[in-house]
């Protein structure tokens, strides 16, 4: 990856001889709109139930905001992209054929309105993002529009912590940290520090960022996710390291040196503080109860039990708030064979598989490494998070390690003045 990146130059320096005009734009060349889009689509995700927050905000309200940031995020895309420009993505394609098991499943009459509704939100952050691939190059543009957006919305957690601890640390959730200005669960949070702080320390071994910057990023995040004591994003966050930071050890020597320094704090950590952290991590539950995931698997042994059509196998019960019987199903693969059933868990573990391939395929570089961190988080978060069969945080995670494992647009020279002259007859020349 050549060119400075943090100063807005190109990878390989300036295109002196320009392009053709329906060439996809570079890194360089990515509107700053952009940006808001890409804010508008995690604004969406954000969700709209959670926990009580210090001024009461109507569900209806939050889902005016939500939904109205998705039709905002759409309508600026097309506005950038009025020319419908495209690039080829496995990723969103497969995404398309999603939306099929899902619309086929929810236009039964007894599963309501409410699932033709989520089918039209998945619409549209799909169309969204097949107008945001024009600008998707596999440099590390996004990774900054998701680390800013993110990092925003821990700002507000912490505002709400500030502001009033008892609301925002609630005795209903074990004291675990929440969102006190906006309804945001421990896990959610726990999920946004994880990713920032993961993608942070991959910008810093890359040289992509500054000391101050990152510690500024980092530090917070790094107090917030302690505070919701969420074991799935911890885990996460560490695995997807190893694995980030793994890709880069043949080429990066400081790469090999966080590596040795991380097993070697990581085995002193195991041994002098392993009663802190085993208490840590079980939250003060009994063994039984963090045995079965904290109830979860009764939920998944009775889903798996229900009785079932032969459609609702295939095409799933269509999109639902991700609960069975009123209970939490908090696994995304049960959720999609629910929901979308076994064609909706073909497409989603293809997902997955096409990913993963191609950054595997892909030589060592930055943007393939955080394309690894994201892509391992997601699906070890999967075993406890829903959210990989709809509109949701984890797919616009996999949809920015999709821009980050795209192809760099060729760039096709226009004809210059220097080219040869023509030979001119001699019976011309009188």
């Amino acid at each position: 990856m050549g060119g400075d990146l943090r100063r807005g130059g190109l990878p390989g320096g300036p295109d002196a001889a320009g392009t053709r005009p329906d060439a996809a734009p570079r890194a360089g060349g990515t509107p700053k709109a952009v940006g808001i889009v890409w804010a508008l689509l995690g604004l969406n995700t954000l969700g709209s139930a959670g926990a009580q927050t210090v001024v009461p905000i109507p569900r209806s309200l939050i889902q005016m905001a939500t939904m109205g940031a998705l039709v905002a995020a759409f309508a600026l895309a097309l506005a950038l992209n009025p020319r419908l420009n495209i690039r080829a993505s496995a990723f969103v394609f497969l995404l398309t054929l999603l939306l099929v098991p899902s619309v086929i499943s929810s236009v039964q009459l007894d599963v309501g309105f409410g699932a033709l509704f989520r089918c039209a939100r998945l619409a549209l952050f799909v169309g969204t993002l097949w107008l945001l691939s024009r600008w998707w190059d596999g440099s590390l543009t996004f990774v900054r529009y998701h680390i800013r957006m993110y990092f925003a919305v821990l700002g507000l957690v912490a505002a709400g912590l500030v502001v009033s601890p008892a609301t925002a640390m609630p005795e209903y959730y074990g004291g675990r940290l929440v969102g006190a200005l906006w309804p945001l669960t421990p896990p959610q949070i726990g999920q946004y520090s994880a990713v920032v702080i993961g993608l942070t320390v991959l910008l810093l071994l890359g040289r992509r960022i500054d000391r101050t910057s990152a510690v500024v990023l980092i530090v917070p995040s790094l107090v917030l996710l302690a505070l919701t004591h969420t074991r799935t994003a911890t885990l996460g966050m560490l695995i997807g390291l190893v694995l980030g930071i793994g890709s880069l050890i043949l080429t990066s020597a400081a790469a090999r040196r966080v590596f040795a320094w991380a097993v070697l704090c990581a085995t002193v950590a195991a041994v002098v503080f392993s009663s802190a952290l085993r208490a840590w991590f079980l939250r003060g539950q009994s063994q039984e109860n963090f045995a079965n995931l904290t109830g979860r698997a009764k939920v998944w042994d009775a889903l798996l039990a229900a009785p079932r059509t032969t459609g609702e196998k295939v095409f799933g019960t269509g999109l639902g708030d991700k609960s069975f019987d009123g209970l939490p199903i908090d696994n995304s693969w049960l959720a999609v064979y629910d929901e979308q059933g076994l064609i909706g868990l073909t497409i989603v573990a293809a997902i997955i598989a096409v990913l993963g391939g191609v950054a595997l395929l892909r030589p060592p570089s930055l943007p393939r490494a955080c394309a690894i961190f994201l892509i391992s988080y997601c699906a070890l978060s999967s075993y406890t998070e829903v959210g990989l069969g709809d509109a949701s945080a984890y797919l616009l995670h996999l949809a920015l390690a999709a821009s980050l494992l795209a192809a760099p647009a060729a760039a096709t020279p226009l004809p210059t003045t220097d080219s040869p002259r023509r030979r001119i007859p001699r019976w011309a020349r009188r």
